[in-house]
């Protein structure tokens, strides 16, 4: 075995790669809990992949054929429930660990220079993981998945000139029907995969190569011993990895807590109306997408139509993303952690975080005045984070950063 590691290394240098993303990577000694969720996604994309491929072997993408398949992969399928558990249960998580790393990206400025590329690169991860979900949000063939998959794809309709040939061309047809249901596998299993996969090499790789922020915001790359080690850095492995074990059995815990006792979680991860097979001709009583949307249908329907179009809706459900990924220029501020900003910024984030959660639950359940009014004010306050950044965080004074990681 020794010789033959030799033999496979010397051709392809494992060992250099192992050394320079792990054992030899050097971490800032000071990670916290907010630490955990970029592993904890990589775990979760694994989880989804394995249980994703023995879904397929079991599932006929047809019109016909889906829904009837997914009754057959939990019901008579061998430990199909439990995949089929796994892998819905599995997009929700998903998206839980994702907000929540991101959450820690803006909390501590980890898209600061030099970082940019790396807060880029994630960005675009989450734009194929909502893409990923949002082809794989149809294949159950129910009334929601089909009744939404409707709605969203009818929105490139309100995009002028070009919108209805483009909701077309998404379809593959004049209405959703078993040819929009191929592709969208089609592109859920092969095409979104590989290219979420090679997203995550160009993260990792462009983390790597500049370093990783620590919730003090400090560069360890400044400070380094005679051999050019970090003084307040420590390698991820053993450090690292054994501190994320501790999150990963945490996370299975709650995890499969959930697959086994709440798979459904009230209808919030697998809809009531899913369990019906999709219907042309009778629409559910309440039209919305998955929670980890939701925010984002909210911010649609604030937004009122003008002239029977719903094209300026479409555009700002558009530009809350886009705003995401421009935030590292909006930021002007000398520092990068929250810890040492001034309290505007951190009154902005805390208004962000609580407007997120409201305008997702309002997009989650039907609309009426009061309920619009409270959306257009979360939506206006959401834009505003964003929109007024480059002046709170240029304008605030902040607290002086330590030259080096205390203890």
């Amino acid at each position: 075995m020794s010789k033959l590691w030799t033999w496979v290394n010397e051709r392809m240098g494992v060992n250099e790669v192992i050394e320079n993303h792990l054992t030899k990577y050097y971490a800032p000694k000071n990670f916290n809990f907010f630490y955990f969720f970029g592993s904890l996604a990589m775990l979760v994309l694994v989880n989804q992949i394995l249980t994703g491929i023995w879904l397929t072997m079991s599932y006929e993408p047809s019109a016909a054929g889906a829904f009837a398949s997914i009754e057959y992969i939990m019901r008579d399928v061998e430990y199909g429930w439990l995949l089929r558990y796994l892998h819905s249960t599995g997009a929700s998580a998903f998206f839980a660990v994702v907000y929540l790393h991101m959450l820690r990206g803006i909390m501590y400025g980890s898209y600061q220079k030099p970082r940019e590329l790396v807060w880029l690169f994630g960005m675009l991860i989450y734009l194929a993981l909502m893409a990923e979900a949002f082809m794989g949000y149809l294949l159950p063939w129910g009334q929601m998945s089909y009744w939404g998959a409707q709605v969203i794809i009818s929105l490139f309709g309100a995009i002028p000139f070009i919108g209805p040939d483009l909701a077309q061309w998404v379809r593959g047809d004049y209405l959703i029907s078993g040819i929009t249901l191929n592709r969208f596998f089609a592109l859920h299993v092969i095409a979104l995969p590989i290219v979420l996969l090679g997203l995550v090499v160009l993260h990792l790789i462009a983390l790597h190569e500049v370093g990783s922020n620590n919730p003090l915001g400090v560069d360890i790359k400044k400070v380094k011993d005679e051999t050019g080690k970090p003084l307040d850095g420590i390698p991820f492995h053993p450090y690292y990895t054994v501190k994320d074990i501790v999150g990963v059995v945490v996370f299975l815990f709650v995890f499969c807590t959930i697959v086994f006792f709440f798979p459904e979680m009230g209808g919030f991860f697998l809809e009531h109306p899913n369990f019906e097979v999709a219907n042309q001709l009778k629409t559910p009583d309440h039209i919305a997408p998955v929670w980890y949307f939701t925010p984002f249908y909210a911010i649609l329907r604030a937004v009122p139509a003008i002239g029977g179009s719903a094209f300026p809706g479409v555009m700002a459900m558009g530009a809350s993303i886009a705003m995401l990924f421009v935030l590292p220029w909006l930021d002007r501020s000398p520092v990068r952690s929250i810890r040492y900003k001034g309290w505007m910024s951190k009154l902005w984030l805390a208004i962000f975080c609580v407007v997120f959660v409201i305008l997702g639950v309002l997009g989650a359940i039907p609309g009426n005045e009061t309920r619009t009014l409270i959306a257009r004010i979360c939506t206006v306050l959401y834009f505003a984070f964003f929109i007024l950044m480059p002046f709170y965080t240029s304008m605030e004074k902040t607290k002086a950063v330590p030259e080096r990681i205390p203890g």
